[in-house]
């Protein structure tokens, strides 16, 4: 199983809609995850037309767009639990710190936020940020990801652009 995984689209803020480099990667992948700083729910209906969709809101969204999709989700592919958050809700120094305290028995986080991409172990739980593929703020080049699950194992890929 493939999922896409995206966060700090910031559209249309930071780039009129999703690059294409980004549509073209994410194609074939099983589901999309999304964490947060979306802007518009338009981009969630643009990835539906790849795969389904889940996301949570981040620091810049709505109270609308908080509303409705909630600041954090525990998924479950294929007997992998995966957490869903953005990374700005806690009283930790940094995001990896703040994303460790808010889950526990889950085999992957994943999470955005600082716009830098993070492939992770620590400990058994793999930490997982795609980085921004509009933003890249402090980072080199713009990114996502795919997280791949097989035989109860996840594992993560960046794609940088």
């Amino acid at each position: 199983m493939k999922i896409g995984v995206l966060s700090d689209t910031h559209i249309p803020r930071k780039a009129a809609s999703l690059p294409m480099q980004v549509l073209k990667g994410l194609a074939g992948v099983d589901f999309i995850l999304h964490a947060g700083d979306l802007l518009q729910e338009e981009v969630i209906w643009l990835l539906q037309d790849i795969a389904p969709v889940e996301a949570v809101a981040g620091n810049v969204d709505s109270w609308e767009l908080a509303e409705k999709l909630g600041y954090q989700k525990i998924l479950n592919y294929d007997g992998v639990t995966i957490g869903l958050t953005h990374g700005h809700i806690g009283k930790s120094h940094t995001t990896v710190e703040r994303v460790l305290n808010m889950f526990s028995d889950v085999d992957c986080i994943v999470f955005g936020h600082s716009h830098q991409a993070y492939n992770e172990k620590h400990g058994e739980i793999l930490l997982f940020n795609p980085g921004s593929s509009t933003d890249k703020r402090f980072s080199p080049q713009y990114s996502y990801g795919i997280l791949s699950i097989e035989k109860g194992k996840i594992s993560g890929e960046l794609f940088y652009f």
